[in-house]
């Protein structure tokens, strides 16, 4: 009776450790997405994260804003951005190449950090 529990406990445990194994690099490609809103504006960020080879990484940024004047929102407003960052494992750091920005991956809550903004992971 004994061993027709063993096995399925061993699978289970070798499952368990490749999920593991697998974390760092793959679980922080995605998109993550922010909402802020403030006195002057109104704004929606996207972050799409990409596989850049090696260490590198691929950000691709959206922002769609409102300016507020006079307390009414303006038009709408886009920008886009691409970012290229060094993905450090062990810290779960990206450092940005360009302007040296540090972003932060909360593996636990699938979040990254930038700054003050927490943007959340949707796929």
């Amino acid at each position: 009776m004994k061993r027709k529990f063993l096995w399925p406990g061993i699978m289970l445990g070798i499952v368990l450790a490749a999920c593991n194994a697998l974390k760092g690099k793959s679980t922080l490609e995605g998109t993550y997405i922010n909402h802020s809103e403030g006195k002057y504006s109104v704004a929606n960020d996207t972050l799409m994260v990409e596989e850049g080879g090696g260490n590198l990484v691929l950000i691709h940024r959206r922002t769609g804003f409102n300016r507020v004047v006079d307390g009414k929102l303006g038009k709408r407003e886009y920008e886009k951005e691409e970012w290229k960052a060094v993905w450090d494992k062990d810290q779960g750091i990206l450092r940005e190449l360009r302007k040296g920005r540090l972003l932060y991956l909360d593996q636990d809550s699938a979040r990254l950090i930038l700054g003050k903004r927490v943007y959340g992971k949707v796929n």
